[in-house]
C-alpha cells in the first residue's frame, strides 16, 4: 500500500477559479474530525486481501497528505489527533512523508513552530502569486506580504517545502511571471507545483468572465508562461518531473509521484477518492451526507471497477505527464498487443510533428511537445473498442 490522502472539506472563503469540494462554514468542524477518525479506521483493512502482496506490504503506509479545502484550518491538535489515528490502525513506514497543504494567512510565526513539533515534515503552501493584484483577482485569502512572511518562517523550521504558483493569469506579462518565479527561488524552495489558471464552469471565475468583468485567459499567452518556468527552473537545478511539478533532487512529492506511477492509496474524508489497482472510489461530495454516512457505519461511496482500457487510457495519461513516460514493454506485458499496435498506429503523428520521442521503448513528450501532453494522451486513449 502506499498512501492516505485526508480532505479537509472547509475553507476561510472561496477562491474564484477553485471547483474543488469545500465549505466555507466551519460549524462542522468538529464533528467532520471525529468523522474522518472514524473513516480511517473503518478502512483499516482494505488492502490487506491482496495477494500479490507481502503482508508487510500490504499493510504500510508510505505518505500521509492533507490536501482540501485547506487543511490549515485545522488546529495543530486535531491534525495531530487524525494522524495518530493512521498510527494506531495502520502499519506506517519508518519515515514517511508527511504533507499538509497550508495559506500563507494561516502560518504565522507560533503556527509554524507547532507544526515543526508534530509529525508534518512537508508544508506545500498556496501562493499563487507575490502580487497583490493577482492575489484580488483569484479572491486568495492572503495578501503578497504574507506569502513571503511566511516562506522567511517556514524555511527556519521545515527543510521539505513546496509552493504553488498559478500562470497564465489575465494581465500577467511574462516579465511579471518571471518576477513570481524569481521570488519563489530566492527563498531556497526545493519543490514547486505550477499549474495555468484554468476556467471550470461553475466557478466564479467564469461568472466574472461571462459578465465581461474580467478578461479570459488565453492559452498561447500560458504556453509562454510554461516554457519560461521550465527554463528558468530546469536552469536552476529543479527536475521537470511531472507536467505541473518541479523537484530538486531528493525532494519530489512521494505523495503525488505514487498516484502517477498507479501505487495504490486510500482517500479520506468528502469527496476523497481511492484506487486498488483494479478499482476506484470515490466518496460522496456533500458534508452532510458524508457524516450521515459515517454515523450510520457506512462508507459513503461510490465504486467503479476498471476495465483494462480504462487502465491503458489512465497509464498513457500519467505515464506522459511525467519523467518515467509510457513503457511500450508494460503496455505489450500489462495490456496486450492489440493495445501496443493501436498505440504505434496513434502515436505516427506525433513523431512526424516532434511533439514526442520514444528512447529506449519508453515514450515521452519532447519539450515542444510537453504543453501539449494532455491533449496528445487522449488522442492516444484507446476509445469504444470494448
Amino acid at each position: 500500500m502506499s498512501g492516505i490522502y485526508i480532505h479537509i472539506p472547509f475553507c476561510k472563503q472561496a477562491c474564484h477559479y477553485c471547483d474543488f469540494h469545500f465549505s466555507t462554514s466551519m460549524k462542522k468542524k468538529e464533528e467532520m474530525v471525529l468523522a474522518i477518525a472514524k473513516e480511517i479506521q473503518m478502512r483499516k483493512s482494505e488492502f490487506k486481501n491482496d495477494p500479490s502482496e507481502s503482508e508487510q506490504a500490504k499493510q504500510t503506509v508510505e505518505t500521509i497528505y492533507f490536501g482540501g479545502g485547506t487543511p490549515s484550518v485545522l488546529t495543530s491538535e486535531e491534525i495531530n489527533f487524525l494522524i495518530a489515528e493512521v498510527y494506531k490502525h495502520y502499519s506506517v513506514s519508518e519515515n514517511p512523508e508527511i504533507t499538509l497543504e497550508a495559506n500563507p494567512d494561516d502560518l504565522s510565526s507560533e503556527r509554524i513552530i507547532e507544526l515543526s513539533k508534530s509529525k508534518i515534515n512537508r508544508l506545500s503552501i498556496g501562493i499563487q502569486s507575490f502580487f497583490e493584484e493577482d492575489l484580488q483577482l483569484m479572491n486568495r485569502a492572503h495578501n503578497s506580504a504574507e506569502a513571503k512572511k511566511c516562506l522567511e518562517e517556514a524555511t527556519k523550521y521545515f527543510d521539505n517545502i513546496s509552493l504553488d504558483l498559478i500562470y497564465g493569469i489575465p494581465g500577467m506579462s511574462n516579465e511579471k511571471w518571471k518576477q513570481n518565479i524569481e521570488t519563489a527561488l530566492s527563498f531556497g524552495i526545493p519543490h514547486i507545483s505550477s499549474y495555468a489558471l484554468t476556467v471550470e464552469p461553475k466557478t466564479a471565475l467564469n461568472k466574472l468572465i461571462q459578465a465581461g468583468k474580467i478578461a479570459a485567459p488565453k492559452d498561447d499567452v500560458a504556453q509562454e508562461h510554461f516554457a519560461i518556468l521550465v527554463e528558468t527552473l530546469e536552469a536552476n537545478d529543479f527536475v521537470h518531473y511531472e507536467l505541473s511539478n518541479f523537484g530538486k533532487v531528493n525532494y519530489f512529492s512521494k505523495n503525488n509521484s505514487a498516484y502517477w506511477l498507479g501505487k495504490k492509496y486510500i482517500g479520506i474524508g468528502p469527496s476523497a477518492h481511492s484506487y486498488n489497482g483494479v478499482s476506484r472510489s470515490w466518496n460522496v461530495s456533500n458534508n452532510s451526507l458524508y457524516l450521515k454516512s459515517i454515523k450510520e457505519n457506512k462508507l459513503p461511496n461510490e465504486i467503479e471497477i476498471l476495465s483494462i482500457t480504462d487502465r491503458y487510457n489512465e497509464y498513457i495519461m500519467t505515464g506522459l505527464r511525467t519523467i518515467w513516460g509510457v513503457s511500450l514493454d508494460r503496455i505489450e506485458t500489462e495490456f496486450g498487443i492489440v493495445y501496443l499496435e493501436y498505440l504505434d498506429k496513434q502515436v505516427q503523428k506525433f513523431l512526424d510533428d516532434d511533439l514526442v520521442f520514444i528512447e529506449k521503448n519508453i515514450l515521452k513528450p519532447t519539450p515542444k511537445g510537453k504543453f501539449l501532453t494532455d491533449g496528445i494522451a487522449s488522442d492516444l486513449f484507446y476509445l469504444n473498442l470494448e
